[in-house]
């Protein structure tokens, strides 16, 4: 049963080797078509999410030049919600569910922001250890705090994205393998459920990606206080 449980989530494919990691790179297929066909209300909706995230990124990194800024935080959300949304397709390895991948994403983005920030903006990123208005006596605690705040950002954003989509995969499988000891109009209560929580995981696919992305974008514009 805990093997059946959790096959799902196993990246091995017959041959015994970690094939299932290709479909990682499944979204990059549906991406090309899209600027060569001739266009379509599929077409026009990517577009206008990717105008409406970068006019929201710039927003947030407070900068007059940031179309290359944004462009790597647009391409995060891109691979994080294809591999979120094309997983919940049968017989597709969800490769966010793994920390492999999703601490892969978020700890060489953390490594980066770190190290620009203490190189070239180090009085801002001290500064920024003590909150605005903090007592005297508390400033060392706060500076700990804050530490530790910032240390394991990239482990909560790995953590966040890979349980989410852990929990929803777990619960389908959980009510799907209970359909053969159901009655018929208890299975028909039961895809009846399992649809909305096909269309509930559909929209945490895409919240979480943009969760990640979003917070990605915040903590990068933290260390470019000094040129905005």
């Amino acid at each position: 049963m805990m093997m059946n449980l959790f096959s799902s989530f196993d990246p091995s494919s017959n041959l015994n080797l970690s094939l299932n990691w290709l479909s990682t790179w499944i979204g990059l297929l549906i991406i090309p078509p899209m600027f060569w066909i001739i266009p379509s209300r599929l077409s026009f909706l990517w577009m206008k999410i990717v105008t409406t995230l970068h006019k929201e990124f710039k927003t947030l990194l407070g900068t007059h030049n940031s179309q290359g800024s944004t462009l790597i935080f647009i391409s995060l959300f891109s691979i994080i919600l294809f591999n979120n949304f094309l997983g919940l397709f049968p017989y597709i390895f969800t490769s966010t569910s793994h920390m492999t991948m999703t601490l892969g994403l978020a700890l060489p983005l953390w490594l980066s922001f770190m190290i620009f920030g203490w190189l070239n903006n180090t009085i801002h990123t001290l500064a920024h250890l003590v909150p605005q208005g903090t007592p005297g006596i508390l400033m060392p605690f706060m500076v700990c705090i804050e530490t530790i705040s910032n240390i394991i950002r990239p482990g909560t954003l790995a953590i966040r994205l890979s349980a989410n989509m852990i929990a929803g995969h777990l619960l389908m499988t959980l009510l799907g393998n209970t359909g053969t000891m159901l009655s018929l109009f208890m299975i028909n209560f039961l895809i009846i459920t399992q649809i909305l929580l096909l269309t509930l995981e559909t929209a945490v696919s895409m919240i979480q990606s943009y969760v990640f992305a979003v917070l990605s974008t915040l903590y990068s514009s933290e260390v470019n206080y000094v040129n905005t």
